[in-house]
């Protein structure tokens, strides 16, 4: 029997429906490793089970317990203990990061730029969490590399192309002579460090930071830039 084309439609639209049903089954919400409250449940969850106990002696069942969830939705949405950290990690390092950035003013004096820049750095790279993320991706970039990756590319690499593009607008002004600002970015974050992150990262150091350790260091390696790179 012929199906006139208003049936038709009425069939189609069903099937639509039902297909698009499967992306919002159960109430409307969203399907299995999607939901955003959820995922920050568990974030919050892992952030007070890490600060607490360390990464070492956390484990999976902890964090569900801290966040309320089971072990199985944990791991939906996170595979290992690992990638649960960096996620952690992520949110201080990108906020971290963005502030850092918005320093970098092109408009003001570049060596009171460079110094008020090089002194918060210092500050935010040798807090204690900061100092074992950067040790917990070491001890695992080898077989998670993706983890390695993209700690590298968002923390880091960020931050050397934000140093970049200020080193440019001061060589289209004409008060730096640089071919590769990008190197030169690289250089000048690994000055402003100088006997200060490294001795920290293995522990060398354990006592806080403070501004007449800071100062000096960050000064030094303004200068030394500058008579490089300065005209």
């Amino acid at each position: 029997m012929a199906v006139d084309n208003h049936t038709k439609n009425q069939r189609d639209s069903g099937i639509h429906a039902e297909a698009e049903g499967v992306e919002t089954r159960r109430g409307g919400r969203p399907p299995a490793g999607t939901d955003p409250q959820k995922r920050r449940q568990i974030l919050e969850g892992g952030d007070r089970v890490f600060s607490t106990v360390g990464f070492d002696a956390a484990s999976m069942s902890d964090v569900a317990r801290e966040a309320a969830v089971s072990k199985a939705t944990l791991y939906v949405y996170f595979q290992d203990k690992e990638h649960l950290f960096t996620a952690v990690c992520a949110e201080r390092r990108d906020r971290n990061i963005g502030e850092l950035i918005e320093l970098l003013d092109a408009s003001g004096p570049l060596e009171t730029t460079l110094n008020a820049f090089g002194a918060e750095l210092l500050r935010r790279i040798t807090q204690p969490h900061v100092i074992a993320a950067h040790r917990i991706i070491i001890s695992v970039a080898e077989r998670m590399p993706d983890i390695g990756t993209e700690f590298f590319a968002a923390g880091p690499m960020r931050l050397t192309q934000a140093v970049a593009a200020l080193l440019d607008r001061h060589v289209e002004k004409g008060t730096l002579k640089i071919e590769d600002t990008f190197l030169a970015a690289a250089q000048l974050l690994e000055l402003t460090q100088t006997t200060v992150f490294r001795p920290r990262l293995y522990a060398a150091i354990s006592a806080p930071i403070t501004d007449e350790e800071i100062k000096p260091v960050v000064a030094s390696a303004v200068r030394l830039f500058l008579a490089g790179y300065g005209t």
